[in-house]
């Protein structure tokens, strides 16, 4: 199943949905799309006009492939403005994915600053893409394309404090215009950032996770390129903390991310 595929199946059965092991990353389901899935469920109960402004995202455990899941939502809160979402994937019983989201609504206000310029990049096409790999790179990197522009591969040993380049997803069978969650997966398909210090191959994962989205989306197609940057602020003790951002090919701020992540090894 593509990604608009899994989209559409968690809008439709938000009840009964299994994550197919394409989608795999080791033994877990894909943390973006896993985001993604309890994003469409908590949006389905915000009114119209509430954009998504941030969400906070914990991987309490792994989201098995294949095993049913089930999306829960608890409305927290709705104000004039605002609504406070709380929503869940659960998997036999257990909390798996815990999102807290903000939803808000546009407000006039005196106060408006520019983002700050995207860094400068080679083209896409004149950078080094990862390939998908059978049992090598992890499963869902087949539906994902990222091409390296900053700092190096995972475990090459480059000590470089920023990694990242251009991704898109590699589904071309249906054109769609990229929304919430298809930043979500764009920007969590990136491996930790601390990884490419290792010179031998160790797992590493998300441990939480927040992502701040600029509103509104910049108008874009699955078949843009977005250029992502990541930065480690700090790493020791088997965990990095991780600052990123996303933006558009023409150089706009598409989402700011934070994460905290584990790495073993």
């Amino acid at each position: 199943m593509q990604f608009s595929e899994l989209i559409a199946a968690v809008r439709s059965k938000p009840h009964s949905l299994q994550v197919p092991e394409q989608w795999a990353q080791g033994r877990a389901s894909f943390g973006g799309l896993m985001a993604a899935l309890v994003y469409e469920a908590m949006r389905a109960q915000v009114p119209a006009g509430r954009p998504v402004r941030s969400l906070a995202i914990t991987f309490v455990g792994p989201a098995e492939p294949e095993v049913p899941l089930s999306f829960e939502v608890e409305v927290l809160r709705e104000g004039k403005a605002v609504s406070q979402v709380l929503g869940r994937a659960v998997q036999n019983g257990q909390v798996v994915t815990l999102v807290q989201g903000s939803f808000g609504g546009s407000r006039e206000s005196r106060i408006q600053v520019s983002a700050e310029p995207a860094p400068q990049a080679p083209a896409a096409e004149a950078c080094q893409e990862l390939p998908y790999i059978a049992n090598v790179t992890p499963a869902f990197t087949r539906f994902l394309a990222m091409r390296w522009a900053f700092g190096g591969m995972p475990f090459s040993g480059n000590k470089a404090r920023e990694m990242g380049g251009w991704v898109r997803l590699r589904e071309q069978s249906e054109v769609q215009r990229v929304d919430e969650s298809h930043l979500l997966a764009l920007v969590d398909a990136w491996p930790p950032a601390v990884l490419p210090h290792l010179t031998t191959p160790a797992p590493g994962s998300s441990l939480t996770w927040t992502i701040e989205f600029v509103q509104p989306v910049a108008e874009l197609s699955t078949q843009d390129w977005c250029l992502y940057r990541a930065q480690i602020e700090h790493a020791q003790d088997g965990y990095g903390h991780v600052a990123a951002a996303l933006w558009s090919p023409a150089g706009e701020l598409l989402a700011i991310s934070r994460q905290t992540v584990a790495v073993f090894g």
